[in-house]
């Protein structure tokens, strides 16, 4: 019997999963939310159908699906509360859950009433006080945003002036202003240490076996200079124990189970010379390149049974204990600002992107210039359709042979106009700070 998978996407996220869901016998639906002028996105265009009409995903496309997949918890969730309250078979936070990732607030709140120590924060909803407040209290460096702002508005500064600096140049723009008034932000102390995550996949049937460590890369260029993109590339470890996660996610166990949570839950934290953790934020959904880290571990045949088990309150998810996954996004001038210049970026040929290692984002299929024989012709093929083409993935028993294996099929996508990628994913700052969290009983048994 065909398995039916009903995916509502808010940003054109989900094209690999819809590829590998139907190769692997499901019958997929995909709502990709269109642009603010109503036009549909391309990312897809050719290699799948979309939805079009939101008033028949809810009439008719609803019923259908075995499984709801979410990769956001801001657009849709409030919408999908009674069906779920009804039993729909929904992945995706509550309307509560979601709260501990888009109110900062909430989320702290809910890290300190089970006992997780918290890193000293307060909420603002405007620019003016939150300056005010750094120049009484110069320790607050950090700025986080609540809601569906830019991860570019997470900002760590390097003192109270840089900060404040950043502070009134956000004021300046009217649509931040409007953002900052209505979700809010927190400023927070600034704690020094080591960037580490830690996720794992709960449901019904509580926790799954495996937990997911992982580090991510937000800066745009190598050595974390650049800009914050929001991610430029995951490296990551399958376990069955972390120490972390007993510090950080486990505790918010009782939590879970009040809210009904079926899903990927993830705390971000610096740990500090001491060994302490501490939590900076919730990440009450897949994250990005994270899911294709994901996809990447996970062994199972199918690629979506686990995850609608997960929700049935089974644990059949499949990975290799140990197991490390680097993953390298792929990306083309001018991102991260090619949705305010509206640089045009579709259309250009991408080879060489074939094979599971490949994750699929903003292409879709055109005809573009190849080379058969010594002749030029014009054929059918994959073309980009924004400025985020691919994620590649690569795993192995260490950091080396993962990265080895990501950066062997990177170098084998040819897109013209100059595409880029970080080279030092998995290595840069890891190389000195992976002995320092051995030191601290952190990431036991990963080595280079």
């Amino acid at each position: 019997m065909t398995k039916r998978l009903l995916i509502l996407d808010d940003g054109s996220n989900c094209l690999d999963m819809v590829l590998r869901a139907r190769a692997a016998g499901w019958t997929v639906k995909w709502w990709d939310r269109p642009r603010k002028d109503g036009s549909v996105k391309l990312s897809g265009h050719g290699l799948v159908d979309k939805l079009t009409d939101f008033g028949e995903v809810r009439a008719k496309w609803l019923d259908w699906a075995d499984l709801i997949y979410l990769p956001d918890n801001i657009y849709y969730v409030p919408m999908l509360e009674p069906y779920r309250k009804q039993g729909y078979p929904i992945l995706a936070p509550c309307v509560a859950a979601a709260q501990m990732e888009i109110n900062r607030g909430t989320g702290q709140k809910s890290m300190s009433d089970v006992g997780i120590k918290v890193i000293d924060s307060k909420a603002f909803f405007d620019y003016d006080s939150a300056a005010a407040f750094v120049k009484k209290n110069p320790l607050y460096l950090v700025s986080k945003p609540s809601g569906d702002a830019s991860k570019a508005l997470s900002y760590v500064a390097s003192d109270p002036a840089d900060l404040i600096y950043m502070l009134q140049r956000w004021k300046k723009d009217p649509m931040l202003v409007k953002a900052a008034r209505k979700d809010g932000f927190i400023l927070q102390e600034r704690k020094y240490g080591i960037e580490m995550a830690v996720g794992g996949w709960f449901g019904p049937g509580g926790w799954s076996k495996y937990f997911y460590e992982n580090w991510e890369y937000k800066k745009l260029m190598a050595d974390d200079l650049g800009v914050n993109t929001g991610e430029m590339g995951t490296l990551s470890r399958i376990v069955t124990k972390s120490k972390l996660a007993e510090k950080v996610l486990l505790p918010i166990t009782p939590t879970l189970e009040k809210l009904g949570y079926c899903g990927y839950v993830d705390n971000n934290c610096i740990i500090d010379p001491q060994g302490q953790p501490w939590p900076m934020e919730w990440t009450m959904r897949d994250g990005w390149p994270t899911r294709h880290n994901i996809m990447a571990h996970v062994k199972n045949d199918d690629p979506i049974q686990w995850m609608l088990d997960l929700l049935n309150g089974d644990d059949t998810m499949e990975c290799i204990p140990g197991e490390i996954c680097v993953s390298v996004v792929v990306a083309l001038p001018d991102f991260p600002y090619s949705k305010m210049t509206n640089k045009e970026l579709c259309g250009m040929p991408v080879r060489g992107a074939e094979g599971d290692q490949v994750h699929l984002c903003e292409v879709m299929l055109g005809e573009a210039p190849t080379m058969v024989g010594d002749k030029v012709v014009d054929l059918p093929g994959i073309v980009t359709a924004g400025d985020y083409p691919c994620v590649i993935t690569g795993t192995g028993t260490t950091i080396a042979a993962a990265r080895r294996n990501a950066y062997a099929a990177v170098k084998k996508v040819k897109i013209p106009n100059s595409p880029f990628y970080r080279p030092d994913i998995g290595a840069g700052r890891m190389k000195r700070q992976l002995p320092e969290l051995h030191k601290m009983g952190y990431a036991k048994g990963m080595e280079f």
